[in-house]
């Protein structure tokens, strides 16, 4: 386990991901299935751990057999799963994922209604939570009651308990009833995170189409008053930062891609478990360049191997990977 001083938690959905074993297939097509654990925010807290760092789970999946199987991954990953709970009547999520031979990802979601979204405010590990140097969660959580405000109320806990609260959208569209209430939501809670982290997709679909690359356009309609930092990921091109003080630039590290499943997680780990060791990124740009390069390590990694959780990279892996793309 890291330093639990640094920990960071984790809040939202956990499930399975049924995968083609072969690739470029429509899910009609695909012949057979093979499983995998998913969902953003445990992912984020398996990446955190697998660098070192110290981190933890709070959600809830079925009372059956792939919940269980979930809780076991986090704890063979040294992630605290202390804060999971079990649903007796609604069954752990599932999601039928596919990247077709076009290029698309087609998803078919099982969630009608899955546990994840049944998490009351009751069943939250308060201790817990209020130990988070970093708060993490998404937006999934936000589409549906119960869940919506347990994530307000966790969210709300950690705040007042001093942690920073970190939050990756990680937009899904065919999750959500419509458009404008994805937008709607996923802004709600917009100011009141101190790290936010989004792809360009992302700031597309939430300024209602503008320019992601134009630097104006972020600044004006994403960054807010008490924002320390707000990335912008773009994949294998890196990403951009802007702080109170500072905008810029970092390139991405060049790999083989294979899987960029779960690439977006890595980054964000990566990133996590720098800034709950060193909270002054925020003010330092030489140091918060040198932890974007490592976050985009991370996400590099993670797209040479299959799977999210599998692929999560080591710090070892992380520091070969910087000293030898940074040799000429």
């Amino acid at each position: 386990m890291g330093n639990l001083k640094n920990l960071v938690v984790c809040f939202g959905e956990m499930l399975i991901d049924f995968v083609p074993t072969v690739g470029g297939v429509s899910l009609a097509e695909a012949p057979a299935f093979k499983k995998a654990p998913g969902g953003a925010p445990a992912n984020v807290a398996v990446g955190v751990s697998r660098l070192g760092g110290s981190s933890a789970f709070v959600g809830k999946v079925g009372d059956d057999e792939f919940g269980r199987m979930l809780a076991e991954i986090l704890r063979l990953n040294n992630v605290d799963n202390s804060g999971m709970r079990f649903d007796h009547q609604a069954r752990t999520a599932l999601a039928f994922v596919t990247l077709r031979g076009d290029g698309e990802r087609e998803f078919l979601f099982f969630r009608h209604p899955s546990a994840d979204m049944l998490l009351l405010e009751s069943e939250l590990d308060k201790n817990l939570i209020q130990k988070a140097k970093i708060f993490h969660y998404g937006s999934i959580s936000l589409i549906e009651e119960p869940c919506r405000s347990t994530q307000l109320a966790a969210m709300k806990l950690a705040k007042d308990s001093g942690s920073l609260l970190s939050y990756d959208p990680n937009l899904r569209l065919p999750l959500w009833p419509s458009e404008e209430a994805a937008r709607k939501e996923i802004m709600s809670i917009w100011n009141l995170a101190d790290v936010i982290k989004i792809s360009e997709e992302e700031i597309t679909f939430l300024t209602g189409g503008d320019d992601p690359y134009d630097d104006e356009v972020v600044l004006q309609k994403l960054f807010h008053p008490d924002l320390k930092l707000l990335v912008v990921s773009e994949g294998t091109n890196g990403c951009r930062y802007y702080t109170q003080e500072f905008k810029g630039k970092v390139g991405g590290v060049k790999v083989k891609a294979v899987d960029t499943t779960g690439a977006g997680d890595a980054f964000v780990s990566g990133l996590l478990n720098s800034l709950a060791s060193d909270l002054t990124l925020f003010t330092d740009e030489k140091k918060l360049r040198e932890a974007l390069l490592f976050a985009n390590a991370c996400g590099a990694i993670t797209v040479t191997e299959r799977g999210a959780i599998p692929a999560m990279p080591t710090m070892n892996a992380v520091q070969d990977l910087l000293s030898s793309s940074s040799r000429p």
